[in-house]
């Protein structure tokens, strides 16, 4: 048979099963189903064959299930998602994120081709095949995400390329790289250029004007930097979708929800961007933003299209987002609009959760293996000493639940011509060593806000480039925090005393554990905790510390390569006033 007479074949099928002349495998009855298109709820049934919706009404089935009254929508998709940052493969983050009814995600894994280039995204595509969840892969536009820092890997136009033709792949993942879009960088555009008509994600905090429009006359349609209405409504009149993200560290659902009416309510989308397990197992995924949204006023089906059909039109996802004849039979179950706890959870037509648990054999392991990526010089306990060579020193200021910084000019506390950390007035030691090339390169600066008063806290993940990042009080504390990041080939570390007080190995490119989500949430737990017996202030420090290599965001950040502007986008002088 030819593959024309085999679809030929299945669209008879389709056609003979959705007029009621077979039995369908699956009846949903007595569901109230929101329908994304028309916007309103309907008391039905809902028919499924195989892994489809074939109609609605009354059908001869296999098996029949009564909801009783409940609510039925779509799978929700999370539409911009590093799923590295949760710290877990795909697999363990899908046992996750399942049960709280998210079906579908878009992942941008940018952190993970930041230190393996394209053998990270390959190993994010393999591992995701038969996790339950629908993973789709935006290819990452920056690695490394500028020339301000050293990454693992280099990612070219033509390396993009190699994937693009991957069912999955869906385009262009988030062009944080704005400067270089505007100013007409060869190979930046070179990278748009590929995309085709695929989409292309963007990235562009603060951007407004002519160099928005700039901006998104490249192509960009999107973006989940918006931190208020003011922003949001240029870039929405710009024609751009407005991901409205509410992660761990950045949290702008608050301040965007305002933006949202029956007029412009489809050009928005929900995202989570980075979420860490602790938050998604306590409050949930893409359905805590649905909920929260409906909280905050806004009509449910409204709330309910951003998470779902709205995403899957923006990404030519043509069978998701809906429940309708042909649609992937992806749904939750819910009995309450205002509470929105899912209850039932179904993917492709067949029960993967229920009441929180994941169903037995939904998801199946991943062994897949990557090489190990913490290549560092040795470190000496010296190499934290920092000089005094000014007056006046630029310190990073971290704002709670942003990942924008503000800079500051300080005196420094010093002793013996070196700075010392300052805990009365907050003012912190900071390091970032150079973990990819064993360049033996070690940056160091001062920040402000995370509140400890002893001790150090390091990590691998630090975005974009992932080296290893140290706070802390105390040179001794900072080395020891460090060196243990380096035994553990990258993880999570707080130490004290010269001795590690916690620590959460992650050898997956020194991002991701290769232990169960319950295994890393706890230990993220104990971590938080131990940060905060150490004086911190924030509610994440792990995560807070993570964003401040980040220089495509301003307002000031440190890399490997130094303090940088991260407004005029340049490597700038610790020190100040110097003499």
């Amino acid at each position: 048979m030819t593959d024309t007479e085999s679809v030929l074949t299945q669209i008879k099928d389709t056609i003979e099963i959705s007029g009621g002349g077979k039995k369908v495998d699956l009846l949903l009855k007595n569901a109230r189903v929101i329908n994304t298109f028309s916007g309103d709820i309907h008391k039905t049934a809902v028919a499924v064959h195989k892994d489809r919706v074939v109609g609605f009404g009354d059908y001869p089935a296999k098996q029949v299930i009564d909801l009783k009254g409940a609510y039925l929508a779509p799978g929700f998709i999370d539409g911009h998602v590093h799923i590295e940052s949760s710290m877990v493969k795909i697999p363990e983050f899908a046992s996750v994120v399942l049960p709280h009814g998210t079906t579908a995600a878009v992942i941008d894994p940018h952190e993970i081709a930041n230190v393996l280039g394209l053998e990270g995204i390959k190993y994010m595509l393999a591992s995701s095949l038969n996790s339950g969840l629908s993973v789709y892969v935006m290819l990452p536009s920056c690695v490394p995400a500028t020339h301000l820092e050293t990454a693992g890997a280099e990612l070219s136009a033509h390396d993009l390329g190699l994937l693009l033709n991957d069912e999955r792949v869906l385009g262009i993942g988030e062009m944080m790289n704005y400067p270089g879009v505007i100013y007409r960088d060869e190979e930046v555009l070179r990278k748009i250029a590929i995309a085709g008509n695929k989409v292309i994600d963007g990235h562009a905090p603060m951007l407004h004007g002519k160099a928005l429009y700039s901006y998104v006359s490249a192509g960009i349609r999107s973006d989940h930097e918006c931190t208020n209405v003011a922003e949001a409504r240029e870039k929405l009149r710009a024609g751009m979708y407005i991901m409205i993200r509410e992660g761990t560290a950045a949290k702008n659902l608050k301040g965007l929800l305002p933006l949202v009416n029956s007029e412009n309510s489809r050009k928005f989308i929900f995202v989570t961007d980075d979420r860490h397990l602790d938050d998604i197992m306590r409050e949930g995924h893409v359905d805590y933003l649905v909920r929260t949204a409906i909280r905050l006023g806004v009509e449910p089906i409204r709330a309910i299209q951003m998470a779902t059909i709205n995403t899957a039109e923006y990404f030519g996802l043509k069978n998701l987002g809906a429940i309708a004849p042909g649609y992937a039979a992806d749904m939750v179950v819910f009995e309450d609009m205002k509470k929105m706890k899912i209850s039932r959870v179904f993917k492709r037509g067949r029960l993967v959760a229920r009441n929180g648990v994941i169903e037995p054999g939904v998801i199946s392991e991943y062994k897949g293996k990557t090489r190990g990526t913490v290549n560092v010089k040795w470190i000496e306990h010296e190499d934290f000493a920092l000089k005094v060579q000014g007056r006046l020193a630029r310190v990073i200021n971290v704002i709670p639940d942003q990942i924008v910084t503000r800079m500051s000019l300080e005196p420094v506390k010093q002793a013996g011509g070196y700075v010392s950390s300052d805990t009365e007035k907050d003012i912190l030691k900071i390091a970032v060593i150079e973990r990819h090339m064993a360049s033996g390169r070690i940056a160091l600066g001062l920040v402000k806000g995370f509140g400890l008063k002893k001790g150090a806290i390091a990590s691998s993940v630090a975005h974009d480039s992932h080296n290893i990042v140290v706070i802390g009080t105390h040179d001794g504390d900072m080395y020891t925090a460090a060196v243990q990041v380096v035994k553990m080939q990258g993880g999570i570390v707080a130490a004290l005393n010269g001795q590690v007080l916690e620590a959460l190995p992650l050898p997956v490119a020194g991002l991701m554990s290769d232990r169960s989500a319950d295994f890393v949430r706890e230990k993220q737990h104990q971590l938080n905790e131990i940060a905060r017996m150490l004086g911190s202030s924030l509610r994440d420090p792990f995560m807070a510390m993570s964003f401040l290599t980040l220089p495509p965001i301003p307002e000031i950040r440190i890399t490997d390569r130094g303090i940088i502007d991260a407004v005029k986008f340049k490597v700038v002088p610790l020190f100040v006033n110097k003499g």
